[in-house]
């Protein structure tokens, strides 16, 4: 892989902070995140969703001390690794994902963070523009200093997608498992996981009852990242792995190969809470 000198990264970052030229345009009052919450307004399976701050939360507003370690972990290896150890952007995969792109001659992945994703979500367009994405890098940066990473931890998990019309992570529970986040177990956690790249596509697994190989190869392999990243011993994955969803009518407890599973053919990338774009 073609490696990313670190001054040319850095130039990049650099560059979102010339771009944003003010404090009006790039630099929202954060701060009234504290005491206020957003609400995603769904308009309809053909129409983006939006989301607006008031002054209550939503009525499935889960607070992140209800919402299951098991669950966290999930998210955490599934989506930003280094969450609680980055500044809001993650230079190395910032490098690796431009070196990827050089070396394909296209733009094959982006490298949001949890944080990134949340500010992109509630305060700026889904326009891919440079633009854009240099103003998302500033605002992160910002962000974060001013909320920390626990309440933009329960933001991200309040306002993600996990279905069709089912945003936040109280919702998301009750639907595919009748119950409250702060009980999802670390294969429930895991399955939602799955789901955050483009949510309505692998909500197949559900629809049908069954998980598909994909899933079950995603499911399996974020399991043995939590493991790797001390939120699950070996047993405790391997009992979890034991037990069938409570939706799967057929359940297969064999253990998938390491062999990277295609992701199923579908539509792109639906996710309201887009990692890579």
């Amino acid at each position: 892989m073609t490696k990313i000198p670190t001054r040319i990264v850095n130039y990049f970052l650099l560059l979102s902070l010339a771009s944003c030229g003010g404090p009006q345009g790039c630099f929202p009052r954060f701060a009234a995140l504290k005491t206020e919450y957003p609400h995603v307004i769904y308009r309809g399976p053909k129409l983006p969703s939006e989301i607006e701050i008031k002054k209550m939360p939503p009525a499935s507003w889960t607070p992140l001390t209800q919402i299951s370690k098991n669950a966290q972990g999930a998210v955490l290896v599934s989506e930003d690794w280094a969450f609680y150890q980055h500044p809001g952007y993650d230079e190395k995969q910032i490098r690796e994902a431009i070196s990827d792109s050089i070396e394909e001659g296209r733009l094959t992945r982006g490298a949001s963070t949890i944080t990134q994703q949340v500010v992109r979500n509630i305060y700026l367009t889904k326009q891919k523009s440079l633009t854009r994405k240099v103003r998302e890098l500033w605002m992160a940066t910002k962000i974060e200093k001013i909320l920390g990473k626990k309440k933009i931890l329960e933001l991200y998990f309040n306002i993600a997608e996990w279905g069709e019309g089912i945003f936040g992570i109280g919702q998301a529970s009750h639907f595919y498992f009748n119950k409250s986040p702060t009980e999802l177990s670390a294969k429930e956690g895991a399955f939602l996981a799955m789901l955050l790249p483009s949510p309505k596509k692998y909500a197949t697994s559900f629809r049908n009852k069954t998980l598909s190989p994909y899933a079950r190869s995603t499911v399996r392999s974020i399991m043995n990242k939590m493991v790797q990243a001390r939120f699950l011993t070996v047993e405790e994955r391997d009992q979890e792995w034991a037990k069938p969803l409570n939706f799967e009518s057929n359940f297969d407890p064999s253990i998938p190969t390491e062999t990277v599973v295609e992701s199923p053919e579908g539509d792109d990338d639906d996710s309201a809470t887009k990692k890579d774009e």
